[in-house]
């Protein structure tokens, strides 16, 4: 794949491996009025940046080379040929766990099919929508018939603009053709002129004729012609009538014909032609275009405004379904092309809305004229297919890729490829990637959670302003990540589950440890009475227990007490003080008073 990087000059904006920006220069910069200028950015300006191109090392950015995967980039390329060829390829169901270079290895060989159909000149087309942010049918046929749209209404414009320079070219071609016969008149208004300055030109002209007409004679009789009515030796010639000719065929005073490659210009086009059937000449316009006439060119640019005016773009609610999807097919199928879309997270679009899209999406073939669909589909899920209608399930699952997890010598493979463009000379010590690898490859060989602990590690670095990322600063980054995802997970919790939580903080700043499912219980019902909360039953409240359990912010183990039964011994997983500090963030949290536990009696085995 051709290399996109590109950089202007003379612009404060650049492009660098598909990624905008812009550029900086902080020495020549000018800092205007100083006592508006506090400083504050300075200092931390004054550094040598770590960072080369830190867009690399984002999920969002789509590799030229993906280590690892030629496998399954090649198997996709292999199924998706048949777009080049105007046939309909097969439908992929791709799988695998995050962080596998699912959706990367998908945006890079959809890239390589686009450009490829321009290379071929064959109309080919790929979407691609996330289905956890677009996870209605509604929704995702908006946004599919509305891209579509945008797409139509380019390609009218540009047609238009084909026909307008036909157009152009024939007021060019009509322009010169008037020249060239305003040219050819001058120069017979000239040869007029001089054959009339002498009066005796006429004379002689009218002597040479008569004895050319009188050796002709002598030679018809010589022939055996009596018949002639002339009589040779009389000199009696027949007197020139209005119309007759000389050698030239134009009567004797007439101008000279004029130059036959000046005057046989062509018509202009087929409308000035008196046989539809002429031929036009070589150089004309409109010789290698479908179209006979000026007038079929001005038609065929009102039908294209026409449809241009006929699209109208889909709001993102209020429509019936079936109107969208009606705007969605006829905007594919406008013009002749195979269309591949691409569902990122399609387990997602399945789990809230049901099958109905793919349902339609997978039908679609059997209705369309002039283009064809084909559909891949990404899914962390290896079983959401279980779900699906059985007619959806064997047209949408026709070719099926697996992604594995990358192994920790595969993950330090993709950051020692990505860091090469990411950072400046120098800026890692040997041991930075090996460690984000290893941590990365503990979490099923997540090659997203790599990148991000090393681009976390470089913006440490860089705001203490170390020359070099070392060792220290992935750990550090470790932590801040982990810390990250506890506060999105905890600041995001239902209020019931806020306060389960609340209460088992309480109970571990008070130096309860294994604390059971009662004591939890008891603190609960006082916060819920402080905050004019419902109080969920017990049984409700463990299964909130059971749920923080599962997204790793409590650590809760069964433990069975003998004759007394088994319970849950409860144990925070995360930073006691930065959990407080999101549930204090909550309004309604924010002013319960201090609590003080009541710690139940325990008993041992």
């Amino acid at each position: 794949m051709s290399d996109d990087n590109s950089e202007t000059t003379g612009s404060d904006e650049v492009e660098v491996d598909g990624t905008s920006g812009f550029s900086t220069d902080f020495e020549n910069a000018d800092l205007g009025d100083e006592e508006s200028n506090q400083g504050l950015f300075d200092d931390l300006l004054s550094g040598e940046p770590i960072f080369e191109n830190k867009e690399v090392l984002r999920p969002s950015y789509t590799p030229h080379e993906l280590p690892h995967r030629s496998d399954q980039i090649n198997k996709m390329a292999t199924i998706l040929v048949a777009a080049l060829r105007g046939e309909t390829p097969s439908n992929i169901l791709i799988y695998g766990k995050t962080g596998t270079g699912k959706t990367a290895s998908a945006k890079f060989v959809s890239k390589e099919l686009e450009s490829t159909s321009q290379k071929y000149s064959v109309p080919c087309d790929v979407e691609y929508i996330n289905c956890e942010v677009t996870d209605t049918q509604y929704r995702v046929l908006a946004q599919l018939a509305n891209k579509f749209i945008d797409k139509n209404k380019e390609r009218i414009d540009d047609r238009i603009a084909d026909l307008e320079s036909v157009l152009d070219a024939l007021e060019a071609y009509d322009a010169d053709a008037k020249r060239r016969r305003a040219d050819a008149a001058d120069s017979s208004d000239r040869t007029g002129e001089e054959t009339a300055s002498d009066p005796f030109d006429f004379v002689s002209s009218e002597e040479t004729r008569a004895e050319t007409e009188t050796t002709v004679s002598e030679t018809d009789l010589s022939a055996g012609d009596d018949s002639s009515d002339i009589d040779t030796q009389s000199g009696d010639l027949p007197l020139e009538t209005e119309g007759s000719s000389n050698e030239s065929g134009q009567p004797p005073d007439s101008p000279p014909a004029a130059d036959p490659e000046l005057a046989d210009t062509g018509p202009l086009d087929r409308d000035e032609t008196t046989s539809d059937s002429a031929p036009l000449p070589p150089d004309h316009p409109l010789e290698s275009t479908p179209f006979g006439s000026r007038s079929e060119v001005e038609d065929r640019i009102d039908e294209l405004e026409a449809d241009k005016d006929s699209f109208e773009e889909v709001p993102m609610t209020g429509w019936p379904t079936d109107r969208v999807y009606s705007v969605f097919f006829d905007a594919v199928d406008y013009d002749e092309r195979v269309v591949v879309i691409m569902l990122d997270e399609i387990d997602k679009l399945v789990e809230k809305s049901g099958d109905d899209t793919l349902y339609n999406l997978s039908r679609m073939n059997s209705e369309l004229e002039n283009s064809r669909v084909s559909i891949i589909g990404i899914s962390n899920d290896l079983k959401f297919t279980d779900f699906l209608d059985p007619r959806v399930k064997s047209s949408l699952g026709e070719e099926e890729i697996v992604f594995p997890p990358y192994d920790a010598n595969q993950l330090r493979d993709i950051l020692k490829h990505r860091s090469e463009v990411a950072f400046k000379g120098n800026a890692l010590s040997d041991d930075v990637i090996p460690l984000c690898a290893a941590f990365a490859a503990q979490e099923h060989g997540d090659a997203r959670r790599a990148l991000d602990l090393l681009r976390t590690a470089g913006e440490l670095a860089e705001r203490s302003q170390a020359e070099t990322i070392v060792e220290e600063h992935v750990r550090q980054a470790q932590d801040k990540i982990e810390l990250d995802r506890v506060v999105e997970v905890v600041r995001t919790l239902p209020t019931q589950s806020k306060l389960v939580l609340f209460a088992i903080i309480l109970l571990e700043k008070n130096g309860v440890h294994s604390i059971n499912t009662g004591e939890v219980f008891n603190i609960y019902k006082r916060l819920c009475e402080e905050i004019d909360a419902d109080v969920l039953t017990q049984r409700r409240v463990t299964d909130l227990i059971s749920e923080l359990d599962m997204l790793g912010i409590v650590n809760a183990v069964v433990v069975s007490k003998g004759r007394y039964g088994r319970t849950k011994e409860i144990s925070l997983s995360v930073p006691l003080e930065e959990t407080e500090a999101v549930l204090l963030s909550d309004s309604r949290l924010s002013d319960i008073d201090d609590v003080q536990p009541f710690v139940q009696a325990r008993f041992e085995n």
